[in-house]
């Protein structure tokens, strides 16, 4: 059985494991303050073209997205998301644990936009007896595998300054957006548009760990205390310097989502030559072909994967991630089993 569920079933890159062994012996000091973890953020600095940026390393996405959005609202405030935004619908309501409600728009894409802001913002004037819209968060790439583009960006982040609003980037996904074939962001432009974003390594070649940026250091100054307050501060930090260390000293970090992304867009362009719609159009790894039950069925033998949406009694719509590890040849496999079902 090969696993198209998630792009996490496999440990880590070989490097990784290769430099986490080799300085395995070697002392260092705690709490993110190890060599690696100074020199990987000396070198995403670089990346993002922002030297004042504060980077801090988290471990897990929930995590990140939960102790992000709880430190910038107080607690009359809400955030904004699409309402397949994983924060409203893959995180057992851990933002409105905090006390914050999401408040949700419905999009076809998994895209948010200046109208859909806008909106929002219109319903939610009635001082005090209503909470107070203040932070947007938007994921790149999608839940549903879709990117933003340039033009979209500048426009929410232009939206979120008239209306004195905080844009949250979830880049759980992120690599898999940059190296998409329509991609037309930088990492720098992020860091330009965005108030806070991070880049995700646990789905791209890591063990774990996301790298939050905030884009300005004045912005939540007291972060450090917060990460150590809700115990996201790991005494061993140089776990996770070092996975970003070996990801971003060189293209590996790109390379892997780039992979990752071929594999996805050779099942898509196999299935679209087969005569299958889909549910939504992904240029990253996450594809969602619509295809008979008899045929989900069949490949249910061979292959785990979700069933996302029911289309009518005798179709449903599938989701199938790739990873950054996943073989040619299993894809090629899986296309060839594909076609005979037929």
């Amino acid at each position: 059985m090969y696993n198209f569920k998630n792009d996490y079933s496999e440990g880590a890159h070989m490097r990784i494991l290769d430099k986490l062994r080799e300085s395995n012996l070697v002392q260092q000091l705690g709490y993110g303050e190890d060599d690696y973890s100074l020199e990987a953020k000396a070198i995403l600095r670089q990346k993002i073209a922002n030297p004042a940026a504060e980077i801090y390393f988290l471990s897990a996405g929930t995590q990140t997205n939960l102790l992000v959005i709880s430190c910038l609202l107080q607690s009359h405030e809400a955030v904004i998301s699409a309402q397949s935004g994983h924060i409203y619908a893959h995180e057992a309501g851990a933002i409105e644990a905090t006390g914050h409600r999401v408040i949700t728009a419905e999009t076809k894409d998994g895209k948010l936009r200046v109208a859909d802001i806008e909106q929002i913002l219109q319903n939610h004037t009635l001082r005090p007896h209503v909470v107070k819209p203040k932070l947007v968060y938007i994921s790149n790439s999608t839940e549903i595998g879709t990117i933003y583009q340039l033009s979209e960006l500048k426009a929410l982040s232009d939206c979120c300054k008239l209306h004195g609003l905080l844009l949250f980037l979830d880049g759980a996904r992120l690599g898999n957006a940059l190296t998409a074939s329509n991609n037309d962001i930088t990492l720098a432009q992020i860091s330009q548009l965005t108030d806070v974003f991070y880049i995700g390594a646990t789905k791209n070649g890591a063990l774990l760990g996301e790298a939050v940026v905030f884009n300005s250091p004045l912005l939540y100054p007291d972060f450090d205390y917060a990460l150590k307050q809700k115990g996201a501060l790991l005494a061993k930090g140089r776990i996770l310097g070092i996975q970003f260390l070996e990801l971003f000293r060189d293209n590996l970090y790109f390379e892997l989502a780039d992979h990752a992304n071929r594999m996805a867009m050779k099942i898509a362009e196999a299935a679209e030559e087969i005569g299958y719609n889909f549910l939504t159009r992904s240029t990253t790894n996450q594809v969602f072909p619509i295809l008979p039950r008899r045929t989900i069925d069949e490949l249910h033998k061979k292959y785990l994967f979700f069933e996302w949406k029911s289309i009518d009694k005798d179709n449903s719509a599938v989701r199938l991630i790739t990873s950054w590890a996943t073989p040619e040849s299993v894809v090629n496999e899986f296309i060839t089993d594909l076609r005979s079902l037929q």
